[in-house]
């Protein structure tokens, strides 16, 4: 899987790319990300990539023609046209079948935006827009961050047991539930012991136990996610 990053802070990716499944996804050959600074397709003395908003306002808001710039230039470096992608707080929010849906496309390309927010009109050059979440960050780059790992992990090969996406959080193999609880050593810390039946060695009843759980836990937590609610 390829992806190409637009940010104006590429130095913020550098111990990321180099850490845990990222990086053994990129040193095993499943991933490659290429960050297009987007400062050199600034203008003026200052490379600009933003001004002032039209009809007055707060802020700086980044300006559509370098960012373009900076989007081809990154395609270019690709050798492809990309599955654009917007970060920004007015975009869908982000779940689990956004990482499986993204994990099958190639190339990739993020843009991760800075100031008080994108001329409208960059949204006429990109494919989506997701949102991290229901919260204002500075800059998109821990997004991007986010969406990377979440999708390298999800690429064959990347994690040590190709079970382990299977029965997590929000997975379909798991229907979509809060994973259930987990222990291990040791059985008993200040009072709280693990569950018998985690010990008992008897697996069909390990798994309705915990199948049972995942849906107590689910229906405390997130009733949103239960079959028959309305996707988040």
């Amino acid at each position: 899987m390829r992806v190409a990053v637009v940010t104006l802070f590429p130095e913020l990716f550098a111990p990321f790319l180099a850490t845990s499944f990222v990086a053994r996804a990129i040193a095993g050959g499943q991933l490659a990300v290429t960050l297009e600074d987007l400062r050199p397709h600034g203008l003026g003395k200052h490379l600009s990539v933003d001004d002032t908003p039209y009809g007055g306002g707060a802020g700086m808001v980044m300006r559509v023609d370098c960012l373009v710039a900076a989007i081809e230039a990154a395609e270019a470096t690709l050798g492809a046209r990309a599955h654009r992608v917007l970060l920004t707080p007015g975009g869908e929010r982000i779940c689990q079948r956004h990482l499986e849906e993204l994990a099958t496309r190639d190339p990739v390309l993020f843009v991760a935006g800075r100031y008080e927010g994108f001329d409208e009109r960059v949204a006429q050059f990109v494919d989506r827009e997701l949102s991290l979440g229901d919260f204002v960050l500075t800059g998109g780059e821990v997004a991007a961050m986010a969406l990377i790992e979440g999708t390298a992990r999800l690429l064959p090969g990347v994690l040590g047991n190709a079970d382990s996406p299977r029965e997590e959080s929000f997975s379909p193999g798991h229907g979509g539930l809060l994973e259930y609880p987990q222990y291990t050593r040791p059985a008993e810390f200040r009072g709280h012991c693990v569950p018998e039946i985690l010990k008992s060695g008897d697996h069909a009843k390990v798994a309705a136990w915990r199948h049972e759980r995942a849906l107590e836990r689910t229906r405390e937590r997130r009733p949103d996610l239960l079959p028959g609610k309305d996707e988040s």
